[in-house]
């Protein structure tokens, strides 16, 4: 396989700011328990929704924002309700957030975009924090309780809002604090009615919320020397048992009893601000973040005089730059903390296993890659926030006749979207003659024509029919063959559109004014899931190599299927009207609807064809969890002699139906792949639907064992059919894996993968993990060996000194030997390269029988996308091409240079 290393592809990650889990424990919950969720929010105003799943960590969404740095996010819970049928519906979750401004916002979970804000007579506001679920109560006729939320604002007002009846409105002034520095910093919940919050002139005060009364003014007293006379407190947390925990500029970590409010312990944590805290659930543990990117630990003990006292046991840096968000959860499958600051990449720390275990980092790129590719054309289209850019390729022949101070690649075009909104998808022609971007309120589409005076390419907006142009998509695909455009809305829904050349300008491109609704069955809603739309919500779209075949994936691990039925034929109307065939009656003398003034629900014939429901559709089953890869196996296109009239078979028009046309499905077998967020492998013949006969001999449990200690999650798939090969290139944020799929991968014939021993002091790759260890994993790294299990240990990271100061290297990518890679090439870290895997890796394989069965490798830097490249006739080559983006040196180590 031929590999274009680039790495001028512009993408700036934004920082993280805030972090949250839907709930912190599964404690206190005495019915269903919802899934958990974790959401992290960036500076750039974008927010991450994460699936936890046991410690396999899946990016399911990332919602645009509003380009305002998120400040804070919270979760609340709606109240349990009841069938008919006396079975419990677990309440829905609901996520809010603040971005320095005097507005409260709440999220659409199922669309991601703000569902309603709420905002009072007062300034912005500073933090929030959610009321505890309250217990249900045991008399069945008193009306379930919703979480309150309150907030601090910057005037030191403290405000209260309701959740009550699926909204946000606020409900009144909780206190309001004069001064000159009476900023509320922080403030948190003690129980149902108790609020603590902190404040930047070195108080923390106790209102009750009930009557608005203020219980108790706390001082953090004078600074330490050097430091300014006020005090800001950064974070307030209560412990299981009543007790406060302050987290102030000065660096200190203080604790207060909850029933005096007198200070009990005052600890140094830090050597600058601490910024937050986390509180395990059975509050003898604590974790503190602070400017100096450390994370400190500090533990409760007994002392004999049965007097309890906390320590500090132990700080390691995690973070260049100071430690911004951390969010928990502790339970007995999962025991985290995940933090986040200015090097852009979420650590997991583990909580109750700390100091047995490995951090990890979680990856800071899309799960969707926001980069695709032409192929026949030779182009390479990335989009970030309003702007698209587009690259021509050089061949490979014409790459190595190139001076070497001459670039490889040529930005052709550059397009700028005038919107307020953040791209959300893009879609290129495998032509590179139609271009199709998406935000979440439109749709535009372009063609692009190469310039007689350059190598430049024009371009030329196209009119998009207004129900798609106005209803905006997270999703967009062409279809191989250019024709079609399927777009899934944020409501998600499915929509296709019809791009032919305009018979008055034959070289110019129009849609058909026809938008075709591709309409999903109707599912009953997860009871107990607690996200009844959001697990609806569309992440993946793929077309056949026909483009005769429609799959979408959505986040429950359905999937839905439409096909294309009848034959294109050219003498027939571009667009005619008809009835459904449930309305239909015969073809030789039935009333027609066609001139009906009603046309929404006629059925939209294009050329001859139509879309409709996969008839077989009800049969596929249901994935274990998200797709993350749904690609069709390619296949050849053939094109059989039939008796056709303008290639519509057995097909006679009438009078009445002077343009008939058949409804022929498509033909052979329509084989997907499908990657799981468990990684669970699947091949699906979409039109019989049921498992494919290699999917049959070759299910999950036949994976190279190399394949299952993956940790980071699949991304997408490059198909390599060159040379009578069947090979799937499987991509994840750190890795490249191959399968070869054009043979069973268990029946003992292929090259047993060769395991090279550890180097001495190797450390497990945190992106890989041993299979299931005794004794289970909390979540964040693999175990570390007993040998290395000291007090305080954090496990993943090796410590080396620099100018006497501890650092931090997280070592992660490792190649095929297990070596841990510290390649830099600083020379080249905005060029282009060309690389060949061959000699021993899988393209250079025997062909026959004894084909060497899979191949991986961590080599390349963090991997924004990874697409496929053909020469001018549209075919691969004897070796597939490739382009692998990798993200700069400087970008994926984060400010502070991190490095790997």
């Amino acid at each position: 396989m031929d590999v274009h290393r680039s790495r001028f592809v512009p993408y700036p990650t934004s920082p993280i700011s805030a972090v949250a889990f839907s709930r912190n424990s599964d404690s206190g919950y005495s019915g269903p328990v919802p899934a958990l969720k974790l959401a992290i929010g960036r500076e750039n105003g974008s927010i991450e929704i994460w699936d936890p799943q046991k410690g396999l960590w899946n990016q399911e969404v990332v919602f645009a924002g509003e380009k305002q740095s998120v400040d804070a996010l919270v979760w609340t819970q709606d109240p349990d309700e009841k069938d008919h049928d006396g079975n419990v519906i677990v309440g829905q979750q609901r996520l809010f957030s603040i971005a320095s401004s005097p507005a409260v916002t709440e999220w659409d979970l199922a669309t991601g975009q703000p569902k309603r804000k709420s905002t009072g007579n007062f300034s912005e506001v500073w933090c929030i924090a959610a009321q505890p679920k309250p217990k249900p109560s045991k008399n069945s006729q008193e009306e379930p309780k919703s979480q309150e939320i309150v907030g601090g604002c910057g005037d030191g007002a403290l405000v209260l809002l309701t959740t009550k009846d699926d909204d946000l409105q606020f409900k009144r002034f909780l206190a309001r604090v004069s001064g000159k520095r009476a900023r509320c910093m922080s403030v948190a919940y003690k129980d149902q009615d108790i609020v603590v919050a902190g404040f930047a002139d070195s108080m923390i005060r106790i209102f009750d919320t009930r009557n608005g009364s203020l219980l108790r003014n706390m001082s953090l007293g004078v600074g330490i020397p050097g430091a300014p006379k006020n005090a800001m407190v950064w974070q307030v947390k209560c412990l299981p048992n009543g007790d406060i925990v302050s987290a102030d500029s000065n660096g200190e970590v203080r604790f207060w009893d909850g029933k005096s409010y007198s200070l009990s312990q005052r600890l140094t944590g830090h050597d600058a601000d601490c910024l937050d805290l986390i509180v395990s659930n059975d509050g003898k543990t604590v974790f503190s973040g602070g400017l100096d990117g450390r994370i400190a630990v500090y533990r409760q003990s007994v002392q004999q005089n049965g007097r309890k006292s906390w320590a500090k046991g132990a700080h390691r840096r995690v973070h260049h730059g100071e430690v911004k968000a951390m969010g928990s959860f502790d339970s007995k499958q999962l025991s985290v903390v995940v933090s986040g600051g200015n090097d852009i990449t979420p650590m997991v720390t583990p909580l109750r296993e700390y100091g047995k275990e490995h951090l990890r980092g979680l990856p800071s790129l899309p799960s969707q890659p926001p980069v695709t590719s032409a192929p026949k054309a030779r182009l390479l289209v990335s989009w970030w926030d309003q702007e698209i850019y587009i690259w021509r390729i050089a061949r490979q022949n014409t790459l190595e006749a190139l001076p070497e101070q001459q670039r490889p690649r040529k930005l052709v075009a550059k397009i700028g979207l005038d919107s307020t909104e953040p791209l959300t998808s893009v879609t290129i022609s495998p032509d590179g003659k139609l271009l199709a971007a998406s935000t979440n309120s439109e749709v535009k589409a372009f063609q692009l024509r190469k310039r007689v005076d350059s190598d430049g390419l024009a371009i030329r907006r196209l009119d998009v029919p207004e129900d798609l142009a106005d209803s905006g998509a997270r999703l967009v695909n062409f279809s191989p063959d250019s024709k079609w455009l399927a777009a899934a809305t944020p409501e998600n829904e499915v929509q296709v559109v019809r791009f032919v050349l305009d018979s008055e300008k034959p070289k110019h491109y129009k849609i058909i004014d026809r938008v075709v609704d591709l309409d999903r069955p109707r599912r009953k809603t997860q009871r107990l899931s607690g996200y009844n739309k959001y697990d609806h919500a569309i992440t993946r779209m793929a077309f056949n190599d026909e483009s005769s075949v429609l799959v979408t994936g959505d986040l429950s691990g359905y999937l839905d299927s439409w096909v294309l039925e009848g034959h294109e034929d050219l003498t027939a109307p571009a667009l005619d009207l008809a009835k459904h065939d449930s309305e239909k009656g015969s073809d030789d003398g039935s009333d027609s609807d066609s001139d009906s003034d009603d046309d929404d629900d006629a059925l939209a014939i294009f050329y001859g064809q139509h879309w409709s429901d996969n008839p077989n559709g009800h049969l596929l089953p249901k994935l274990d969890s998200t797709p993350l890869v749904l690609t069709f196996r390619p296949q050849a296109v053939t094109t059989a002699a039939i008796d056709a009239v303008n290639g519509n078979p057995g097909v006679h028009s009438t009078r009445s139906n002077p343009h008939a046309h058949a409804h022929t499905l498509p033909q052979g077998q329509h084989r997907l792949f499908v990657m799981t967020a468990r990684h669970q492998m699947y091949e699906l013949d979409i039109l019989a639907g049921k498992l494919s006969d290699w999917s049959r001999r070759n299910p999950t449990s036949v994976l190279p064992e190399d394949f299952t200690k993956i940790r980071d999650r699949a991304v997408g798939a490059v198909w390599d059919t060159s040379a009578q090969r069947e090979r799937i290139w499987l991509h994840g944020s750190t890795w490249v894996f191959m399968l070869n799929v054009g043979q069973n991968l268990d029946d003992g014939l292929g090259t047993p993968h060769s395991k090279k021993r550890r180097p001495s002091g190797y450390e497990e790759d945190s992106a890989m993990t041993p299979k299931r260890i005794k004794g289970g994993s909390s979540g964040a790294g693999s175990r570390l060996p007993a040998s290395q299990r000291t007090p305080g240990h954090a496990g993943t990271i090796k410590l080396t000194t620099q100018n006497g100061e501890d650092e931090a290297v997280v070592v992660r990518n490792l190649d095929e030997s297990g070596d841990v890679d510290m390649e830099d090439d600083d020379n080249e870290s905005q060029g282009l390269q060309l690389t060949r895997l061959r000699s021993e890796d899988a393209a250079a394989a025997p062909q026959g029988p004894y084909e060497r069965k899979f191949w991986g490798t961590f080599k390349y830097r963090p991997i924004l996308g990874m697409v496929p490249l053909a020469d001018e006739s549209g075919k691969a080559g004897d070796v597939l091409e490739v382009v692998i983006v990798e993200r700069p040196a400087d970008e994926s180590r984060g400010r502070g240079g991190q490095r790997r």
